[in-house]
């Protein structure tokens, strides 16, 4: 007939006995068949059987035999008798060991190898801070600078969350910005202003010099005007200084910033007779693409007078939102 699975025994076989000698202070002693427990085998000391179990007389596993006390050679006798051994193995055949097979809660970490969960194994959003050891950042020495490719981890708020790498140059990028366009514009030469007449004052922009400038181009400098690029719409900060080199013995001298040809409000003067008046402005205006900006200067002292150059100018720039 036939079988399936091992074939069985057809003849009887008589237990084995194992006789031990005793080593003073010692209580693991080798077996010389593998089992799969201590009540696999019978042990008996000075011929009294002893009581198998952890905590009892002994234990076994596989070929290590483990007493609870140290015999004494040349007093104490003890051999054991196999009840039952391991003759073969066995593999389970691939794919057969379900979870059924499994008791629950009883893969214990040292059946994992170490590094062998992935991303695969582990649910989304299932990791929660409580998880986290917050050393991994706070044991951290704090960065005095960042590389060109040091990356900066963020959560998407967006992206409900999602995590994302950016580069300090993305990081820059994203957060705050720069003031521009921004200029400033001067006066190439001085420049003679007529009695009680308001006049735009022809100013220029050298890239070269560092007391005038012009990052979008800008400034027109045939008009004496900046307008605002395309797209640069927003709050600009504007301010101007004009300085003239003579007493003005009459009424006023003055100036004013003009947003299409227009006050809005950013403008100063000087009463009295003064040498060497300056008269300076500053403010905040709302300006659309395409409004231009302009400085007037005014002047009623009876004669023309000279604005000097070096002391002239108009500037401005976009305010970071």
């Amino acid at each position: 007939m036939a079988y399936l699975g091992n074939v069985p025994a057809r003849s009887f076989i008589s237990f084995e006995r194992q006789v031990f000698t005793i080593v003073n202070s010692q209580t693991a002693y080798t077996l010389s068949h593998s089992v799969t427990n201590e009540n696999d085998i019978r042990l008996v000391v000075n011929n009294i059987v002893q009581e198998p179990g952890s905590g009892k007389a002994y234990t076994a596993s596989g070929t290590t035999l483990t007493l609870s006390a140290a015999l004494t050679n040349g007093t104490d006798e003890m051999y054991c008798v196999f009840l039952g051994r391991a003759v073969g193995t066995v593999n389970a055949p691939a794919g057969s060991v379900g979870t059924s097979q499994l008791v629950d809660l009883n893969v214990t970490t040292g059946k994992i190898a170490a590094d062998a969960v992935n991303g695969d194994k582990i649910a989304d959003d299932s990791i929660s801070d409580e998880h986290l050891d917050p050393t991994a950042i706070t044991g951290q020495t704090a960065e005095t600078s960042i590389a060109t490719d040091d990356l900066i981890l963020l959560s998407d708020t967006s992206a409900s969350g999602a995590l994302k790498k950016m580069t300090r140059a993305n990081f820059v990028s994203g957060v705050g910005g720069v003031n521009t366009p921004a200029f400033q514009a001067r006066l190439s030469g001085n420049y003679t202003l007529a009695n009680d007449t308001t006049t735009v004052l022809p100013l220029a922009t050298d890239n070269s010099s560092p007391r005038s400038f012009d990052t979008n181009g800008a400034f027109d400098t045939s008009t004496y005007k900046f307008t605002v690029p395309s797209g640069q719409g927003g709050k600009y900060f504007l301010y101007a200084t004009a300085r003239w080199d003579e007493p003005i013995t009459s009424d006023r001298c003055a100036i004013d910033i003009e947003v299409n040809n227009s006050s809005v409000g950013i403008n100063g003067e000087n009463q009295g007779a003064h040498q060497y008046f300056t008269v300076s402005a500053s403010g905040a205006a709302v300006l659309s693409a395409g409004d231009y900006v302009t400085l007037k200067a005014f002047q009623d002292s009876g004669s023309s007078k000279t604005v000097r150059s070096d002391v002239t100018f108009l500037g401005g720039y976009k305010i970071i939102e």
